[in-house]
């Protein structure tokens, strides 16, 4: 029996008793207007086919104390207002949950009922490729070990990279096309050990205590969030609890945390925690090369200073150390992954204000904020760290973003418009230094730059035939000081569209189209020659444009359920084309993912593309003990080649499966497994005459790619499954959480066909050639034929206090 089963079994035995106490949860919050904070009095929150709940007083509170812990649907109503279900809201008896409920307006006189409360959230803006997550989705999510990057790769559209990665890739764009919210607070990336550049890690960096839902945009971005082409993240945050300090601690295979929360005083409640990997523990009892160690930190301060005002204070930082196992060197594979991965060193942070004032009927918000990124890394060869003259590769570079958006939202009441508008400006800074031997080329250069950027949006939302109809207009601009091709905002004016129609209350078609716009990355916009020039500020790189196309129907069954199609099609243009140290051109959306930085090369915004494809999902809430997604995407992603032409890109998988199902038993015992199929992602094979130059594979530890065939060649399909099992106490001052969380369960291996150096029998000194007709001396090479995979079990136990 593998290890992991075996401590699997030991913990349930160890554990395996039910508490005998009062078990009473308790729900309480308030009921207000969404549009104006105005509490909504003598309206009602049961439980869902149920009479079970209670009425809000004067105030609009409410409370439910008579529940035992458990997972529960809540159906929230009032007078003049929308239904509005609250699905798998978690209470237990140690402590009340706190959640805050607002209410949409009936903004118009309906002449005959066609409004219908729904399990599943889409808002006037974005009535197609929005989802919500919930937080019970999140910590439930088979493989997920609580990670939203992981979550999300059960739903159609998103492309699994490799499996140690969590690169989100939406509807086959590439991993820096996405932007993340938390609060209102814009974040650059949300994971540990960010490419640069680019985007994604191996470890998600929020702490999913923290998180109430995620509404995860896959297009029909509103227009109030910009800088996106493939999708957008709107983080809510929960807040911290109101009668008492608590703490949760949590102690797994792949990290220790704690998060502790409670009031300061009766306006104000914070939430703040603390995290460090275990990963480097797990990794190195698998024998893997690498070490990956990191820490983070978050926090959350609310201030409700009254019904009318509000401010809110969030900071999140993390310190990575991506360290080398040297001692794993007992296979050739290993030996290669040693020969050419840096030693990096990251972190970053960001820092935000909200403030949100209320009218009568709407609200203004001001946000104002700070992120930066630290990036460092080197290479020596052979790892000798010893002998300067062995250095191949250092690199530094930061980057700093002052964020200001001020935004009002205003919902007339009678005539059934919303509109929201707003104006944002930045002032950004970047620097690097970059030192790189290629072959006998060494790239050597330093520069630093500020850029002030600006941007201005709005959007008007209006409803007809009783709130059948529902259309939605936008308008966005955005310029920035780098140079004349991005300074003027009439240059990148940004409409969009939206429509939907109820067919019936349960069936809707939904529509959108729009233009949408993104900076370059630092990485491109920051490259320098060795005399300081900024070669891609003289090219007149541009904005990144992509126009979008989505429609579909979506049916709400009985019973929390939904049945939904969507077809999509965005075509790219002004995309970056890297000029690489080797001579090649490559289109950025053509490189995959992996440490390191990407686009700190020259580059022109020549390069075009296009994905499509058709999505089908099905979704059930928790519904008599079962929840899961039945998720499949067709789609085609292809950007241009060197010579013009469209090539499948590095995030071109046709075919999408993911099934998930999981089941609560009884004694709060929870089981789920996820199963995921993906056609094999293309690749671009070596250019072995190349690579196997004496200089150049001293200075690059690994093979070049020949770009001359671009994705030409494709991998094999993957077929994952994941397991996670949860037992659950509730006691009446604590609860107790014993997880396994087991990714990869049946081991597959991805092969892999890489380019190695031929050490001959004794494995050790490599073998070169004689010099041949061009006069260059050789090593001798072979291709190394693995795979990489193997059962990954992370094993927990939460307690929360």
């Amino acid at each position: 029996m593998p290890k992991s089963f075996s401590l699997i079994f030991l913990l349930v035995a160890i554990f395996g008793f039910n508490p005998i106490t009062a078990q009473t949860g308790v729900l309480k919050g308030r009921i207000f207007n969404a549009a104006n904070n105005q509490t909504i009095p003598l309206s009602s929150i049961v439980v869902k086919g149920t009479t079970t709940g209670a009425q809000a007083d004067e105030n609009g509170n409410y409370e439910i104390n008579s529940l035992a812990p458990g997972l529960y649907d809540f159906v929230i109503s009032a007078v003049g207002f929308k239904d509005k279900t609250l699905s798998e809201v978690q209470l237990s008896n140690n402590k009340p949950q706190l959640i805050d409920i607002g209410l949409e307006e009936i903004t118009t006189e309906l002449t005959q009922v066609v409004v219908k409360t729904s399990a599943f959230r889409k808002t006037e803006e974005s009535p197609v490729s929005l989802r919500t997550i919930g937080i019970a989705e999140i910590q439930r999510a088979p493989g997920g070990n609580r990670d939203i990057s992981r979550v999300i790769q059960s739903l159609p559209g998103v492309t699994a990279a490799a499996g140690f990665r969590n690169d989100l890739i939406i509807r086959g764009g590439a991993p820096n096309e996405n932007r993340f919210y938390l609060d209102d607070v814009e974040i650059p990336n949300i994971n540990h050990f960010a490419t640069q550049g680019s985007s994604g890690g191996p470890v998600g960096l929020i702490n999913v205590d923290f998180v109430r839902e995620v509404d995860f945009f896959s297009g029909a971005f509103p227009s109030n969030r910009g800088n996106a082409l493939s999708s957008v993240f709107n983080f809510k945050f929960k807040e911290g609890r109101d009668d008492r300090t608590g703490a949760t601690l949590t102690v797994g295979t792949s990290d220790l945390g704690v998060t502790v929360e409670g009031p300061i005083n009766k306006k104000i409640s914070y939430l703040a925690s603390a995290r460090r990997s275990n990963l480097q523990l797990l990794f190195k009892a698998l024998k893997l090369p690498f070490l990956p160690i990191y820490n983070d930190f978050q926090t959350k301060v609310k201030y409700k200073i009254d019904k009318k005002n509000e401010i809110t204070f969030l900071a999140l930082g993390a310190v990575d150390q991506f360290a080398l196992n040297t001692s794993a060197n007992e296979t050739e594979a290993q030996r290669f992954i040693l020969s050419y991965l840096p030693v990096q060193t990251q972190w970053n942070y960001t820092n935000g204000l909200v403030y949100k004032h209320y009218t009568d009927n709407g609200y203004f918000t001001a946000v104002l904020s700070r992120n930066m990124l630290n990036n460092e890394s080197y290479k020596y060869q052979d790892n000798d760290e010893t002998d300067e003259s062995k250095l191949n590769s250092r690199y530094k570079s930061q980057e700093i973003e002052n964020k200001l958006r001020l935004e009002n939202t205003t919902r007339y009441k009678g005539i059934g418009i919303k509109l929201n508008y707003g104006v944002s400006a930045e002032y950004n800074k970047y620097n690097t230094r970059t030192f790189q031997k290629f072959g006998v080329r060494t790239i050597d250069f330093k520069n630093a730059f500020d850029m002030v950027r600006y941007g201005a949006f709005g959007q008007v939302s209006k409803n007809f035939f009783n709130e059948s109809l529902v259309l939605s207009f936008g308008l966005r601009t955005d310029a920035n000081n780098f140079n004349s091709n991005m300074s003027n905002p009439l240059q990148q004016l940004a409409p969009r569209f939206s429509a939907s129609y109820a067919i019936t209350p349960q069936l809707s078609a939904n529509f959108n189209t729009g233009i949408y716009y993104q900076l370059p990355a630092y990485t491109v916009l920051g490259y320098a020659d060795g005399n300081g020039t900024m070669i891609n500020r003289e090219s007149g790189v541009k904005y990144i444009k992509a126009q979008h196309l989505v429609g579909g129907f979506a049916y709400d069954l009985k019973n929390s359920a939904k049945v939904s199609i969507e077809g999509f099609y965005k075509v790219y243009d002004n995309y970056p084309v890297s000029f690489l140290p080797s001579g090649d051109t490559v289109n950025l959306a053509n490189i995959g993912a992996g440490f390191g930085v990407i686009g700190n090369t020259p580059a022109v915004s020549t390069g075009k593309g296009r994905t499509y494809g058709v999505e089908v999902l099905y979704q059930q809430r928790m519904w008599r003990g079962f929840y899961g997604i039945v998720a499949y995407t067709l789609g085609w992603s292809e950007f241009t080649n060197q010579r013009g032409e469209y090539a499948p890109s590095a995030w071109d998988s046709r075919h999408i499966l993911a099934l998930t199902l999981s089941k609560k038993l009884p004694k709060n015992w929870e089981i789920g497994s996820r199963w995921r199929f993906q056609t094999g992602l293309p690749f671009t094979p070596f250019d072995v005459n190349r690579s196997a130059e004496v200089a150049r594979w001293n200075a690059n530890g690994q093979g070049i790619l020949d770009y001359s065939r671009t994705n030409s060649e494709r991998a094999n399909n993957t077929s994952i499954v994941d397991l996670r099992i949860d037992k659950k106490w509730f006691f009446k001052k604590f609860n107790i959480n014993l997880y396994a969380d087991i990714q990869n369960l049946t081991g597959f291996a991805l092969p892999t066909r890489t380019l190695v150096l031929d050490r001959g029998a004794q494995g050790t000194d490599p073998v070169q050639t004689e010099l041949g007709a061009d006069n260059v001396l050789r090593y001798r090479t072979k291709f190394l034929n693995s795979g990489t995979g193997a059962p990954t079990p992370n094993i927990g136990l939460i307690f929360e206090y």
